[in-house]
């Protein structure tokens, strides 16, 4: 988890939420961050990179509706301007996916340098932006990698029980591999444990592991097991907006002031120390 440091590092704007195992609350974190971040203030875009469009629905986008997408956008048939929509409730910008995504696949497979076909389609409207949130699918596929490639860092949810630690070591190798040939500025943001359910001991034995393991690179803020934030979906909202006095809600609330403060914290380290020489 030691990715390379370097003072030239950008401030972190983009992060990737992933994890390659899927049923880990990924899409609630990644629609429930974006909503969060908007309620502290933050001009926030959320990118929906899976095709089954699940952070679409849970941002009251109707994916079946669609005329433009992120798909759209990949393929050079759409900038982000025009395929962005606003998700009212929620307070940020989306830009959506439906299963037309499927096929970007394959119709990326013909573009030079087609695992960074993300990142130059969000290049031009970053400055509009303080928090820009992908969300992959739960797969090591060619959409994952336009993800990673586009991101300065990785937030990573993730259940404390026992086979989420080997799924969570496959996500960490990827991560060395897409920073070591693609991408040098990505980095692990964090580890968010999320679905936690302090009543059962192998929860509280995995989460004392992962503090032990990986220090400050696990979030302080931990998600509950909640009803409400599963419930939220189905009515086209984020938890926090559906619920906004559930233990859920609160979380993620709370998740969302801690980023923007790690993110803070980033950038005043990253101001050159004045004795030291330019390079």
């Amino acid at each position: 988890m030691n990715e390379p440091h370097s003072r030239r590092l950008p401030t972190p704007k983009i992060f990737v939420v992933a994890n390659q195992k899927g049923g880990v609350g990924k899409t609630t974190t990644s629609v429930n961050l974006a909503a969060a971040l908007a309620r502290h203030g933050k001009r926030t875009l959320l990118v929906d990179l899976d095709p089954q469009g699940n952070a679409t629905m849970g941002s009251g986008i109707d994916k079946r509706a669609l005329k433009r997408s992120v798909y759209h956008v990949l393929i050079g048939l759409a900038d982000v301007i025009d395929a962005t929509q606003r998700s009212e409730r929620g307070g940020y910008d989306l830009l959506p996916a439906n299963r037309d995504l499927a096929g970007a696949e394959l119709d990326l497979v013909d573009f030079d340098e087609r695992e960074s076909r993300l990142k130059d389609a969000l290049a031009p409207v970053l400055d509009d932006y303080d928090f820009v949130l992908i969300d992959c699918p739960p797969s090591l596929s060619l959409l994952t990698l336009n993800g990673l490639c586009a991101a300065h860092g990785v937030v990573i949810p993730m259940q404390c029980e026992y086979f989420a630690l080997e799924g969570l070591s496959d996500l960490v190798n990827t991560i060395k591999k897409v920073h070591a040939n693609f991408n040098p500025e990505l980095r692990v943001i964090g580890l968010l444990r999320v679905m936690f359910d302090p009543r059962v001991t192998l929860t509280q034995q995995v989460s004392a592991q992962l503090e032990q393991h990986f220090g400050d690179k696990v979030f302080r803020s931990i998600i509950p097991r909640n009803v409400r934030l599963a419930e939220a979906p189905s009515y086209g909202l984020p938890g926090i907006v559906f619920d906004p006095q559930s233990k859920g809600a609160r979380a993620y609330l709370q998740f969302g002031a801690e980023l923007v403060e790690r993110v803070a914290d980033w950038a005043r380290r990253s101001v050159p120390d004045s004795t030291e020489a330019p390079r």
